[in-house]
């Protein structure tokens, strides 16, 4: 296969992950966004978080509440729980690195609060920690998974949320990821600030 023919047919995957997983996705992402503003609108913010490339997105998404996404409106409160570097290797090194979002949320978190819980398979420890701490804390978790959710999945509670990828491998779970975060950005700027 050339390298021409292989790009075309990532950008396929890609685009075809996105279209069959809009039926099974759009009614959880509505009901996040949703979610996600009734806590901002009650004095609330969001916390997120993941590993890796899933930390990366958890970044960005603080970012486009903070800052903007495509129009201007004032910051919303977002914590991004993968950003400090001093903070995380303090808990690794003291607690391990599956506490390193648990002790963050159980230092931040209010009830009312809402975290976002990125995880491409579900099965890190420090993701599922995560979940257990914002559940103690009162906290709904809206998780981003993919594959079969895995152990994140499993502990989410009756009132959280789960918007799953329906694919196996990372990089389109995180393409997917990436389009999810944008849906939910769109869709709060616009219960927020109308169409």
């Amino acid at each position: 296969m050339d390298l021409i023919t292989r790009v075309t047919t990532l950008f396929a995957e890609s685009a075809q992950l996105s279209a069959s997983a809009a039926a099974s996705q759009a009614a959880p992402i509505a009901q996040a966004a949703q979610s996600i503003v009734e806590s901002l609108l009650g004095g609330g913010k969001a916390l997120s978080c993941g590993n890796s490339g899933s930390a990366a997105d958890a970044q960005y998404f603080a970012a486009q509440m903070q800052h903007r996404f495509e129009r201007e409106r004032p910051g919303l409160p977002a914590i991004a729980l993968s950003s400090d570097a001093v903070i995380l290797t303090a808990i690794a090194l003291d607690d391990g690195i599956g506490e390193i979002f648990a002790k963050q949320i159980s230092a931040l978190g209010h009830p009312g609060d809402v975290l976002l819980a990125l995880s491409a398979n579900g099965t890190a420890s420090s993701m599922t920690s995560a979940v257990e701490a914002a559940k103690e804390r009162q906290m709904q978790t809206i998780a981003l998974t993919g594959g079969d959710g895995g152990e994140v999945a499993a502990r989410l509670g009756a009132g959280d949320i789960e918007i799953r990828t329906p694919a196996l491998e990372t990089p389109r779970i995180l393409e997917n990821h990436r389009l999810v975060i944008h849906c939910l950005c769109d869709l709060i700027d616009l219960q927020l600030m109308g169409g």
